[in-house]
């Protein structure tokens, strides 16, 4: 088997591979986005005599290898499905500052009285690492801090340590001395990405790497590292509230979709293990303009309170403003408000929020939005022992939501005493939640509740 060079050009924006330089991207469209790589390809023998007791039956494959690590983190264990599973590359991106590095450093000191955990970075010194986990009070002996960012030796030390765990931080920070292209460029990213999965399948070992996220909100680098990777983790908030939520989008071991609740505190993270109550602390009194409806991020059922102001004015186009629930929605939602209830928001300025910073797109928090809309308008309270399930169609009816009965459990487990939702959902609600559950089949009917 020998080796021998071949120059190609890269799309840095999605990764695509072309022999000569093109001025527009055939596949994402990019304009001026190839760059030149030169890539190692060695020249395989097709002759060489198979292996035979590489394949393997169900019977004599071992699935110990891949049982599951338990943190005791339990908001992050639930992301993953459960805990960490052995051998796996798990991705967590998010915004500058958002905690990333703090979460997995308080993941290392869960991890830290099983075995040794590495902890690699090639964005900090050992100096400021210890200052985060002096805040954090982590001062675990299990951990090792690396400093390094040269691939080879990542992996050597990897090899010989054969810790517990291992985080990189960050894949676009490591480099490969024998590819050709700078740090943190397409051919680096995907083909470092793809050692480090080889590791770990090789030792066992689960190996955490930190992403950056584009301005545009993607993670830094080929599209394909998320499909190198066992898993994809999104770590989302903002500067303006203590909460984080981490989202699994990719999962090989456990569901999609689920999310892990988090407080950022000096002290690092907390788990809120009852996002209901977090969302809703402060709803206490009675005010008009004031609706709580609930979502199901993942499989878990979360309330939030949907405020509403309506107020005159006198411009010829009235603004509408809208935090945490998609525009668009909020603009047909209007619509169907004039249309079937004939009320004037036309010369009304009309802003929505949702409380606590929560951004929400499932339809099923139609209900809420438009019960808090029509309770600013009118000036009168709804009252807060009730919470509000549907999504509205274009012609007025209240559409029957998924979960139904998840939601109607946790609405009466936070003491919630009235659960209006659609006609359509009755029949799927278990008897024993019945009781407190009043139905509502077109949004003219919405007054009765007001």
């Amino acid at each position: 088997m020998t080796k021998k060079n071949k120059v190609i050009y890269i799309c840095k924006v999605c990764g695509y591979k072309s022999p000569t330089w093109l001025g527009k991207c055939p596949s994402c469209q990019s304009w001026n986005s190839f760059e030149i790589q030169n890539e190692l390809k060695e020249e395989k023998n097709l002759n060489k005599s198979v292996n035979i007791e590489a394949l393997k039956t169900f019977s004599n494959v071992d699935s110990i290898k891949f049982q599951k690590i338990k943190t005791n983190i339990e908001e992050f264990d639930r992301v993953l499905g459960g805990g960490i599973v052995k051998g796996s590359l798990i991705l967590i991106a998010g915004e500058p500052g958002i905690g990333k590095s703090t979460l997995l450093l308080q993941m290392c000191n869960a991890l830290a009285p099983v075995g040794k955990v590495l902890y690699v970075s090639g964005e900090e010194s050992p100096e400021q690492i210890k200052l985060r986990a002096q805040r954090l009070n982590i001062l675990n002996e299990n951990i090792l801090i690396l400093t390094e960012t040269d691939l080879e030796e990542i992996l050597n030390y990897i090899e010989f340590l054969k810790p517990t765990a291992v985080v990189i931080d960050s894949i676009q920070t490591i480099n490969n001395s024998e590819l050709y292209g700078i740090t943190a460029s397409i051919s680096q990213i995907r083909d470092n990405a793809v050692s480090l999965l080889k590791i770990a399948k090789k030792t066992g070992i689960p190996i955490f790497i930190i992403g950056h996220i584009t301005k545009e909100g993607g993670i830094a680098g080929p599209k394909s590292l998320e499909h190198i990777v066992d898993v994809v983790l999104y770590m989302e908030g903002d500067n303006f509230h203590s909460f984080r939520i981490l989202k699994s989008y990719k999962n090989r071991f456990g569901s999609t979709y689920e999310i892990g609740m988090f407080e950022m505190t000096e002290k690092g993270f907390i788990e809120v293990k009852n996002p209901s109550l977090y969302f809703l602390n402060e709803t206490e009194t009675e005010n008009p303009g004031s609706a709580v409806g609930i979502i199901i991020e993942g499989t878990r059922p979360i309330l939030i309170e949907i405020q509403s102001l309506v107020v005159p004015t006198s411009m010829p186009y009235p603004r509408r403003v809208s935090e945490g629930v998609d525009y668009n929605k909020l603009l047909l939602i209007i619509a169907v408000l004039e249309k079937h209830l004939n009320l004037k928001l036309s010369s009304y300025e009309i802003y929505i929020k949702v409380a606590g910073g929560m951004k929400v797109k499932e339809p099923a928090i139609d209900l809420a939005v438009a019960s808090a809309i029509i309770s600013s308008y009118q000036n009168k309270t709804l009252n807060n022992s009730k919470v509000f399930i549907g999504e509205i169609g274009l012609t007025g009816e209240i559409r029957a939501v998924p979960y139904i009965n998840l939601r109607v459990q946790e609405a009466l487990k936070c003491g919630f005493k009235e659960i209006i939702l659609s006609y359509n959902n009755l029949n799927k609600i278990e008897k024993n939640l019945k009781e407190k559950i009043k139905t509502i089949k077109n949004i003219s009917e919405i007054f009765n509740f007001l």
